[in-house]
């Protein structure tokens, strides 16, 4: 290919994904701002290694992972320790049947650690199964299995704080791709 086909075929492609990895990226780090620039590191890491993407055998889940490790990456920054990250009014939640339970849960997820944020994000809203979530993370199954259970587990304390009653389910949506709630999120028993 030439320069410019690659360029072309470049911009189609992230242009195509671009809305996806961006809320993937919001999932991960609850800020609209911070997303974007997640999004931005991923496009040029990506564009670097553009020649060779028709080698590549799954190119999307490839770009999730950059991605990903983007954000630990920015996560391990002391950079990022310092930084105050400053919220506007606007990086609420985006229009949902019940803003309560959306802006709670946004809340939830972003007092959890990155590593149990991005299990969740990767597992509920992406619906990776527990192999592939390894695989994206390179840990073992049984991290994410604990990493999972340790942030549902956090995430139930803090939409209700006062239920001792362990019987009643707890329903935790997460948006997944195309608007489709993750159904096997719902009705999840303590």
């Amino acid at each position: 290919m030439t320069h410019a086909s690659d360029d072309a075929s470049f911009t189609d492609y992230f242009s195509a994904r671009q809305a996806w990895l961006r809320k993937v990226a919001f999932m991960l780090c609850q800020d609209w701002h911070r997303a974007d620039d997640l999004l931005q590191t991923t496009a040029i890491q990506l564009y670097v290694v553009w020649h060779r993407a028709d080698k590549i055998d799954h190119l999307d889940s490839y770009v999730r992972r950059i991605l990903v490790n983007a954000y630990l990456a920015e996560q391990r920054s002391p950079w990022w320790k310092r930084v105050i990250p400053q919220w506007d009014d606007k990086d609420d939640v985006a229009e949902s049947a019940d803003l309560a339970a959306a802006l709670d849960l946004h809340t939830a997820l972003t007092a959890l650690p990155p590593r149990q944020r991005i299990t969740l994000v990767l597992r509920y809203y992406e619906q990776l199964s527990v192999q592939e979530t390894a695989d994206m993370l390179q840990c073992s199954t049984g991290t994410v299995k604990s990493q999972t259970a340790r942030a549902l587990t956090s995430l139930r304390r803090t939409l209700d704080p006062t239920d001792d009653d362990r019987t009643q389910p707890t329903t935790v949506r997460l948006n997944g791709p195309a608007g489709l709630r993750a159904p096997h999120m719902e009705g999840i028993k303590r």
